[in-house]
């Protein structure tokens, strides 16, 4: 297993549980905007903050890709 993997996994959870959304949901989402990859590049400098820091900047990512609120 990567380092990144249970990241990605806390990431998924708090993204969710902040955005009152299902799993199925962020999954699509992420999948849609590749998130996933995203978190995955920028491990390193992520991984180190905080879990509003984490879910605002996926959503500014999100939004970079093009996404409308």
């Amino acid at each position: 297993m990567s380092k990144e993997l249970p990241f990605i996994i806390y990431c998924i959870e708090e993204y969710k549980n902040q955005k009152q959304m299902t799993g199925k949901e962020v999954i699509r989402l992420f999948n849609k905007y590749a998130v996933i990859e995203y978190i995955r590049s920028f491990y390193e400098a992520l991984h180190v903050t905080g879990n509003k820091y984490i879910v605002n900047d996926i959503d500014l990512y999100i939004k970079s890709r093009g996404a409308i609120n």
